[in-house]
């Protein structure tokens, strides 16, 4: 249960998560914290695509691409769609899109230097 959702009137800050919460939140990350796989949902955050692309995108070889984008399915954190042939891939939903555009985005402040801002 949310805090937004909760009676109490109890802001989200204030609210331990769950253990099944904190398990999730620890597996998106454990899938996120391979480079290739960021680079994919960076990609598919923006776009759907096919493996071919992807692969051609990332500079890795299909069959490496294939795994990681099994790997990000089983987890959720990916949807597919079947168009003829092809299966398309995309980021989950906009909860996910989010995590990744804030975790590159405080990269960026990393690797650059500018200045932290709340």
């Amino acid at each position: 249960m949310y805090a937004r959702d909760n009676v109490s009137g109890a802001n989200r800050s204030q609210e331990q998560p769950t253990p099944a919460q904190v398990n999730a939140a620890v597996d998106a990350f454990r899938m996120l914290s391979d480079g290739t796989r960021l680079r994919l949902m960076w990609l598919l955050s923006s776009d759907e695509q096919d493996v071919n692309s992807l692969a051609q995108a990332v500079g890795v070889p299909r069959p490496s691409v294939s795994q990681h984008l099994a790997k990000l399915r089983l987890a959720g954190l990916v949807d597919t769609r079947r168009e003829g042939r092809r299966v398309l891939y995309r980021a989950r939903d906009s909860h996910v899109r989010a995590l990744i555009a804030e975790a590159l985005f405080h990269a960026d402040h990393e690797v650059s230097g500018q200045p932290r801002h709340d």
